[in-house]
């Protein structure tokens, strides 16, 4: 047997982060961008950006799409695996 995922409408975003300076990046442990905030940062010195989800935290990478469940639950997504997902409503 096929089956057919039912259409779903859901809102979306492409999230990037601010600049991260030096400063804010010392002070931005905890930082709130949108929904995404920083966590932490690497050995080499990079932040590390973190969303909450009901199955726990993902990390989240610049150009990663920021999905709203029609429960009103945040999830990150890959670009790759945005596009053919999903397509524009008009």
């Amino acid at each position: 047997m096929k089956y057919r995922k039912k259409p779903v409408f859901i809102d979306a975003y492409q999230w990037f982060p601010r600049k991260v300076t030096d400063k804010n990046h010392r002070e931005g442990v905890g930082m709130l961008y949108k929904d995404v905030y920083m966590e932490s940062s690497t050995e080499e010195g990079r932040p590390i950006f973190v969303i909450d989800t009901p199955e726990g935290k993902y990390i989240v990478s610049a150009g990663d799409w920021i999905i709203t469940s029609v429960k009103g639950e945040k999830y990150p997504c890959k670009p790759d695996i945005f596009e053919l997902t999903y397509e524009k409503v008009k």
